[in-house]
C-alpha cells in the first residue's frame, strides 16, 4: 500500500481488498475523469427538443454586469433541473458536481473543462451552491441592489401551464384533471411555518394540478388555509389555456377527493360549457341515513337468513353481519347551508370486516350525457365511484414520484418565494423525465418508469470522458444492461425537431 504525504496529510494511494480466487483486487483514483451520470447526455437531447431551460430561463431578469460573469443564466438553469433529475436535491452536491465535465456539457457550458476559470475556480466548468443560492434567492427580492438575477413568479407559473397543457394530446375529446392537496413537512423556521392538525406536524400545503401524468399547477401555500384554497384560480387558467389548445368541445373533467367540494368551485363548474365535476364529499349523519337502505342490501348479500330472522322479530335496527360486501345508491342531496342547489349523490355502502365503511361523491354529471356514451365507467354510480373517481389514487402517485424522486419537498431556504422557486424547479425537473418517456421511450420496457427508475435504469451509466480540442469523446460503460434502450432513445431523440 502506498501513500503520499501532502500538507502533512497522510493520504492513501491505492486501496487494497479482500482477493477473489487467485486474484488480487487493487483499486485507485487514477481513472481519468469518469462519470457515473452518462445518461445526462439524452437530458440534453430532451432538452433541446422541449426548449425547457431556455425557457425557465427566460423567465428570470439578468442585472448582472456581462464582464465579469462567468456561468450564464441558462447554463445555470439547467444545472439546476439536470442535477434534480440526476438524484443531487442539495445544492451543497454542486460543489462537487461543478468539477463534472459531462454534467457540464449537458448544461451547455462549452468550457467543460473550466480551463478559462481563474484561481480557486480553476478546473471548474459550473457553478457551486453559493451561485445557485443567489439563483433562488432572486425570487424573494426585487431589489437589484441585492439580487442581480430576480425571478418572475407570473411568468414560470404560466411557463408550466403552457408547456403542460402542451404536452396533451390534442387529439384529445375527454380530458381528466385532477386537483390535490399534500404536506411537505418543514424542520426549521421557513417563512409561512404553520402547524397543520391533520397532518400532525409544522409543514407547507401545495396544491397540484395534474392530466393524467402531466403537471399542470404546483403552487406552494402556507398551512393555514382550506385546501380547496386557490384551486379555482388555478382551474380558471388552466381551463383557458386547454380551452386555446384544444378547442371549446373537449369535456374536461375535474376530480378531487372531498377537500374540494366547496360551492365556489361546484357553482363554477356548472355554469361553465362542457366542464364537469367528480368529488368526494364528506360524509355526515344525514348523508348516512339516506345511505341506510342501501346497507340494508349490503347486509342481506353477506347474511340473507340472519335478515330476515330480524325483520320478522320486528328489529328496529340493523343486526350486525360479518364479511365484505358492497352496494352504491344514488341520492338527491343538499346542504342546509353552504350548497345553493341539490345535486346527484353516489353512496357506497360497504360493510368490510363487519363494520361499516360509508362513502360519498357528488358530481355534475347526470348520467345521460352524449359524449358518456361510449365510455362504461359513466354509465350508473357503481362504475363512476369504482373505476372513474378512485383511479384518482394514480394522481397521489405522481405528487410522490415529484417529491421523493425530484425532491419537491426540499423546502429548506428561508423564504417562502425562493421555496416555491425550488418547486418549480422540481417541477421542471419531472416534465423533463417526463418527455423522455413520451417522446423517447414509448414501447420500450422503461415506457411507464416513474422518474426514479428512469434515473436508476437510465441515467447512471459509468462514462469517461475524454476532451480534445475537435470533440468531447464520452465512452459509456460496455456493461450497462440497457443499451439496447439507451440506443433506441437516442434514435428518437436526434430525428426529433428543436423545440
Amino acid at each position: 500500500m502506498h501513500t503520499t504525504q501532502a500538507s502533512g496529510e497522510c493520504i492513501q494511494e491505492s486501496f487494497a481488498f479482500q482477493d477473489l480466487g487467485g486474484r488480487k483486487v487493487v483499486a485507485d483514483f487514477s481513472g481519468g475523469v469518469i462519470s457515473s451520470d452518462g445518461g445526462a447526455l439524452l437530458l440534453r437531447e430532451m432538452d433541446r427538443v422541449a426548449g425547457l431551460c431556455r425557457r425557465v430561463a427566460g423567465c428570470f431578469t439578468d442585472g448582472r454586469d456581462a464582464r465579469f460573469v462567468e456561468h450564464e443564466l441558462e447554463v445555470l438553469v439547467a444545472q439546476r433541473i439536470q442535477a434534480l433529475a440526476l438524484g443531487y436535491e442539495d445544492l451543497n452536491d454542486h460543489e462537487r458536481l461543478r468539477r463534472d465535465p459531462l454534467l457540464a456539457a449537458a448544461c451547455g457550458c462549452t468550457d467543460v473543462l473550466g480551463e478559462r476559470r481563474h484561481g480557486a475556480d480553476k478546473g471548474c466548468p459550473l457553478a457551486g451552491k453559493s451561485t445557485l443560492n443567489r439563483l433562488e434567492l432572486g425570487a424573494e427580492s426585487t431589489d437589484a441592489r441585492y439580487r442581480k438575477i430576480r425571478a418572475h413568479p407570473e411568468k414560470l407559473q404560466a411557463l408550466l401551464l403552457e408547456r403542460g397543457v402542451a404536452a396533451i394530446p390534442k387529439q384529445s375529446a375527454v380530458i381528466v384533471l385532477d386537483f390535490d392537496a399534500t404536506d411537505d413537512p418543514l424542520h426549521g423556521a421557513q417563512e409561512g411555518r404553520f402547524f397543520h392538525g391533520y397532518y400532525g406536524h409544522y409543514c407547507y400545503l401545495p396544491l397540484y394540478c395534474f392530466c393524467g401524468d402531466i403537471p399542470l399547477w404546483a403552487q406552494l401555500r402556507t398551512a393555514n388555509r382550506d385546501a380547496s384554497d386557490g384551486a379555482l384560480a388555478a382551474l380558471q387558467a388552466i381551463v383557458a389555456a386547454v380551452r386555446e389548445r384544444l378547442g371549446k368541445e373537449v369535456i374536461i373533467l375535474v376530480r378531487a377527493d372531498s377537500g374540494f367540494c366547496r360551492e365556489e368551485l361546484m357553482g363554477w363548474i356548472e355554469a361553465a360549457p362542457n366542464v364537469e365535476y367528480v368529488f368526494g364529499l364528506a360524509r355526515n349523519s344525514r348523508l348516512t341515513t339516506l345511505l341506510e337502505p342501501a346497507f340494508v342490501q349490503t347486509a342481506t348479500l353477506l347474511d340473507e337468513d340472519l335478515m330476515l330472522a330480524a325483520a320478522g322479530a320486528g328489529a328496529t335496527a340493523r343486526p350486525q353481519v360479518e364479511g365484505t360486501a358492497r352496494t352504491f345508491a344514488e341520492l338527491h342531496y343538499s346542504t342546509r347551508k353552504s350548497w345553493s342547489r341539490e345535486r346527484r349523490v353516489i353512496g357506497k355502502a360497504e360493510i368490510t370486516g363487519g363494520k361499516d365503511n360509508p362513502r360519498f361523491l357528488v358530481t355534475s354529471l347526470a348520467g345521460n350525457e352524449p359524449w358518456a356514451a361510449a365510455h362504461a365507467m359513466f354509465q350508473n354510480g357503481r362504475s363512476l365511484y369504482e373505476e372513474f373517481y378512485c383511479a384518482r389514487g394514480d394522481m397521489e402517485n405522481r405528487i410522490k414520484e415529484q417529491q421523493l424522486d425530484l425532491f419537491g419537498d426540499r423546502t429548506s431556504t428561508a423564504y417562502l418565494a425562493s421555496n416555491q422557486l425550488r418547486l418549480w424547479f422540481s417541477t421542471f425537473a419531472y416534465l423533463l423525465l417526463r418527455g423522455l418517456r413520451a417522446c423517447a421511450l414509448k414501447g420500450t420496457r422503461l415506457a411507464a418508469a416513474t422518474a426514479g427508475s428512469l434515473r436508476l435504469h437510465l441515467l447512471k451509466i459509468g462514462a469517461q470522458i475524454t476532451v480534445s480540442v475537435r470533440r468531447i469523446y464520452v465512452r459509456l460503460s460496455s456493461a450497462f444492461a440497457l443499451a439496447d434502450v439507451f440506443a433506441e432513445a437516442h434514435r428518437r431523440l436526434r430525428a426529433a425537431p428543436a423545440g
